[in-house]
């Protein structure tokens, strides 16, 4: 990677990083983390010991490349064009993640307004109700045919599901105060809601744990409770993996504010991930009203 010793990119110039290795470091980790879940997973003694090599090496990638980045970008090698590219590869990134929640929420949709239905009997399908499963009524949440899974109580959506509700959207006010005291030059403020956005974020992630604990322990609520269970845990699942990736992403963000990093018309990073925080939250309101709540 070439040294940052510019103070400002050139105008007509789009910056090109040279002799990165971050890219093999990045193929090598991931093929090894891949290797070793695969041999976990086959039972083989050494795969939980390959897949952690793997991904600590994914760990050690992202903190090398993100550093050599946000050094660039302090440096001012990066010009617009190279900070529009930045915003539109976020935006793309976003809409990925859209798409991806849309296939969860799909399959939930599907499962309780066709296969649901189907099974107990309802339009061309009545053969299924007579023939396979007599006994089976379309209610939802269905433990599927069969009672897979056994029986099984739902978490009502106004208790634990509704103070997390409010805590991300919170989470969703104090990362806005933050932006607008980073606009604003005001420091102090900007950090002390940027702290309280992650703090928030964390927080919600341990209430989910207690939450997965309270449903495996006591509701007999688990990913083999037929299709609610599967659906229920792949939503909300998902949904707290990206809170957590965006509350480590926030603690990074908030670090290097703390350093004096970002200027009023200079803080991408900061947007990004603000950006991706309001994702965080907007789907949180889609799980809780069709997962939790209907």
């Amino acid at each position: 990677m070439a040294h940052a010793h510019t103070t400002h990119a050139p105008s007509d110039k789009y910056y090109v990083p040279h002799g990165s290795p971050w890219p093999i470091i990045g193929s090598i980790a991931l093929f090894t983390s891949v290797s070793g879940g695969a041999l976990w997973l086959n039972h083989v003694n050494s795969g939980p010991w390959i897949f952690s090599i793997g991904i600590l090496l994914v760990i050690f990638m992202f903190a090398g490349w993100f550093g050599t980045v946000i050094n660039e970008s302090e440096n001012r090698m990066f010009n617009d064009a190279v900070d529009r590219s930045f915003r539109m590869g976020m935006m793309w990134f976003i809409f990925s993640e859209v798409m991806f929640f849309a296939a969860f929420f799909g399959a939930l949709w599907y499962a309780r307004n066709f296969s649901i239905p189907w099974l107990g009997g309802e339009g061309v399908k009545v053969f299924t109700k007579f023939l396979l499963w007599k006994n089976y009524e379309s209610a939802w949440p269905s433990n599927g045919p069969a009672d897979v899974g056994g029986d099984f109580e739902t978490i009502p959506a106004f208790s634990l599901p509704a103070i997390n509700t409010a805590i991300l959207l919170t989470s969703g006010v104090t990362i806005t105060i933050a932006h607008h005291a980073l606009r604003a030059g005001n420091r102090a403020v900007l950090n002390v809601f940027l702290a309280l956005t992650f703090l928030l974020g964390f927080l919600f992630v341990g209430l989910q744990a207690e939450e997965y604990h309270h449903a495996y322990t006591e509701l007999n609520l688990t990913l083999g409770s037929g299709v609610y269970g599967s659906t229920f845990f792949m939503l909300t699942g998902f949904h707290g993996f990206h809170v957590t990736m965006g509350a480590i992403m926030l603690t990074v963000i908030w670090f290097r504010c703390l350093k004096g990093h970002f200027t009023p018309t200079h803080h991408f990073a900061f947007e990004g991930v603000a950006w991706y925080w309001h994702f965080v939250d907007v789907v949180w309101l889609g799980l809780f009203v069709f997962v939790y709540w209907l």
